[in-house]
């Protein structure tokens, strides 16, 4: 967000291509000339192809990286529909900026930078490295009224390709994308029911720990949303006011960034992949640039990445957010990386190359 020209969401859509066939093309006659059985590392190869007609180029480098923290709050928690107030999401928003959740301290490890994003947090945040990019002061409770304006949530999805445009310039080659909002689940919850036309407890859990009761609380308050406002699950702004988060909206607007932007998108959990099912709802060609992390544990995590037409490298049960389970995905696309970057050809060691079965 460095006060440059920014793209509007019109134009991020207009600019999303079809990927590179070409560079695809070249990375797969790398993979296929290393010394090693082919297609022996199987979604790791594929993903360094995806990356390659993304980006435009066989010569991959994920080196820098980041992953970028939406964080906002949501009027639906009025309806008891957590386990905590949403007074913590102000603490662990500034907590990003002290390095002092989760993903700060398993970023570290993975040698990226957490990005944190107040986008909608209802109460004033700051801290070294915070983007303060807030639209509104959360949003409204969509059980009484429509979450948001039409009008914030396309400004949310500005923000977010604004965003990835920026680091694209700061040389950031691969982002995770992660969250935190206190009702977030409620808001993913209740878009999936909608874009995937399944019922209400079936793509709703317990989020960060809720009792029997509490979860039909929130099943019951998603259903009234639904009712309410009666969302087009073909149009994903209209989908998104009435009953996302301002979080999800500008995760939603990182991916579509990222399309325009040609820089690799890593989905994270099951906030992170209903803001990408969002971004494909606004850009249907925005799919083949979304590359997934791992599977959540929530009940939607197997249908989201299902419907996205992705598989996951990993599933370790993890439901945590903030964009954990994208940054534990990235050592393993390092460790292909050195091999695609690294190994010796066929030709190079003189062993006789693998030909394909027929």
């Amino acid at each position: 967000m460095n006060g440059k020209e920014t793209m509007t969401l019109e134009q991020a859509i207009a600019a999303v291509k079809p990927l590179d066939t070409q560079a695809q093309q070249r990375a797969q006659y790398r993979w296929d000339h290393i010394a090693k059985p082919l297609n022996s590392l199987g979604l790791l190869e594929k993903a360094l192809v995806q990356i390659a007609g993304i980006t435009g180029s066989e010569r991959i480098d994920i080196s820098k990286r980041c992953v970028v923290v939406m964080c906002a709050d949501n009027g639906v928690v009025e309806e008891g529909v957590t386990q905590t107030s949403s007074d913590v999401t102000a603490v662990v928003t500034e907590n990003f900026t002290k390095g002092a959740t989760s993903v700060c301290q398993m970023a570290q490890v993975a040698g990226a930078k957490v990005i944190p994003v107040d986008i909608g947090v209802a109460n004033e945040v700051d801290g070294p490295g915070m983007v303060h990019a807030k639209i509104a002061w959360g949003t409204k409770n969509f059980v009484k009224e429509p979450a948001m304006t039409r009008e914030e949530a396309v400004k949310a999805l500005e923000t977010g390709i604004n965003l990835v445009a920026s680091l694209k310039e700061e040389g950031y080659r691969i982002i995770a994308t992660g969250e935190m909002g206190i009702g977030n689940t409620t808001t993913s919850s209740a878009l999936a029911a909608v874009f995937c036309r399944r019922p209400v407890e079936e793509v709703t859990g317990r989020g960060a720990g809720l009792s029997s009761e509490g979860l039909n609380r929130k099943i019951s308050a998603i259903k009234r949303g639904i009712a309410l406002h009666q969302p087009d699950p073909e149009d994903g702004i209209d989908t998104l006011a009435k009953l996302g988060g301002l979080d999800i909206a500008g995760l939603a607007g990182v991916f579509l960034g990222g399309a325009a932007c040609g820089v690799p998108i890593l989905v994270d959990g099951f906030i992170s992949a209903v803001s990408a099912l969002t971004a494909v709802k606004i850009c249907p060609a925005v799919a083949p640039y979304i590359m997934a992390s791992h599977v959540s544990k929530e009940p939607a995590g197997h249908l989201l990445l299902d419907t996205l037409g992705l598989r996951p490298f990993l599933t370790c049960d993890m439901c945590l957010g903030e964009g954990t389970g994208a940054i534990a995905a990235m050592p393993i696309l390092d460790m292909a990386c050195a091999v695609y970057n690294d190994m010796s050809t066929f030709a190079e060691t003189s062993i006789e190359e693998y030909k394909p079965l027929s």
